[in-house]
């Protein structure tokens, strides 16, 4: 007898292949093959424009950050936070401002905030980087820490003189446990656009730093990104004004590198992130294109050199730029965006479909 669609049979057989799909990790209908969620962060919020996402993961589940106010470089830009439990029906807690530009020597004025970075160590407090000051040729470098998962926050600090923190992009932590920082400053002019690294071994109380890895004019570069290398080597990727991503290596642990140079991936002045995952492979996220910021892509390489293509995250006109991307400990990979400076965007990746 054929079964009906309200038979138990046929009930019984949808609900088979509905587990099953879920099972192989299926993506959501509408996004490409190996995004299993993508979705917006908030629909609506306090401040009209935002951007320079970053997200991080807490023994309480994911905590999202970003600069926002009514224009980037306005002094009313402050730095957002959202948090979310991990689940997979979780949503993302309404945005709350964490931190401004007011500083106590300076209170007859509020200068705008700028490029957060989350970074949870393997022991210790929640770390929030990020940057106040007029512009990025003067601002300085701010922590503030977080004893329970971004609920609540310490009074801010300002970073010692010459030190920025992670001036876009997340930490490493070493084996030793030093906490490897790529910044960069960008001083006179538009060429000078220098790369270098700093390094803290108590949780952001003293610091060192490298020489520049880049002469700032013949190539000028910022933003570095951070990979580590079964080998033991790391490497960086950097933005740069070339058109094209550079790189740089380091074969004693970050603190001396190789001088930068170019790599074939193409780059239009827009910020890129990276992440090393646990079986070895890296995840880039970049805008494929010399100008423009879209399309906004994935990329995965077994050993930093050779890239192929994975999915594309945005390929419509507009600006999704700037992402941050982490990879969790159920192995999932989550990446944030800036999306047409209105909202920030969350996709959830599945690694095992980036081949």
């Amino acid at each position: 007898m054929r079964s009906q669609p309200g038979c138990p049979s046929l009930r019984l057989a949808l609900a088979i292949v509905a587990f099953a799909l879920s099972a192989h990790g299926a993506h959501d209908a509408g996004n490409p093959p190996g995004v299993l969620k993508s979705e917006f962060i908030f629909e609506t919020a306090p401040f009209p424009s935002c951007h320079a996402s970053t997200i991080t993961e807490t023994k309480n589940g994911l905590v999202a950050a970003w600069f926002g106010g009514s224009d980037e470089g306005e002094d009313d830009v402050g730095i957002w936070l959202s948090r979310h439990d991990g689940t997979d029906g979780g949503k993302w807690s309404d945005p709350v401002e964490v931190a401004t530009g007011v500083m106590p020597q300076r209170a007859d004025r509020r200068f705008p905030c700028w490029n957060p970075v989350l970074f949870q160590p393997a022991q210790g407090q929640l770390l929030l980087f990020y940057k106040v000051g007029p512009s990025p040729r003067e601002w300085w470098g701010m922590l503030t820490t977080s004893a329970d998962g971004g609920k609540s926050w310490s009074k801010p600090q300002r970073l010692p003189e010459g030190i920025l923190g992670p001036i876009k992009n997340k930490p490493v932590q070493l084996k030793g446990g030093d906490i490897l920082c790529g910044t960069s400053v960008e001083t006179i002019g538009d060429d000078d656009w220098l790369v270098h690294m700093e390094r803290t071994s108590d949780l952001g109380r003293t610091w060192t730093k490298t020489e520049p890895l880049n002469d700032g004019r013949t190539l000028a570069a910022i933003q570095p990104t951070i990979l580590t290398h079964a080998d033991g080597r790391l490497q960086v990727l950097c933005r740069t004004r070339q058109r094209r991503i550079a790189e740089s290596w380091s074969d004693d642990g970050g603190k001396t590198w190789q001088p930068l140079k170019l790599t074939d991936l193409p780059n239009p002045n827009s910020g890129i992130d990276a992440v090393s995952l646990t079986d070895g492979r890296s995840v880039l996220i970049y805008n494929h294109t010399p100008r423009g910021r879209s399309p906004l892509n994935v990329a995965v390489s077994a050993d930093g050199k050779t890239w192929k293509p994975g999915a594309k995250l945005e390929t419509e006109p507009g600006e999704f730029s700037y992402p941050a991307v982490i990879q969790t400990r159920d192995g999932k990979v989550h990446v944030t965006y800036t999306w047409n400076r209105k909202r920030i965007k969350h996709a959830v990746l599945d690694p095992g479909e980036m081949k």
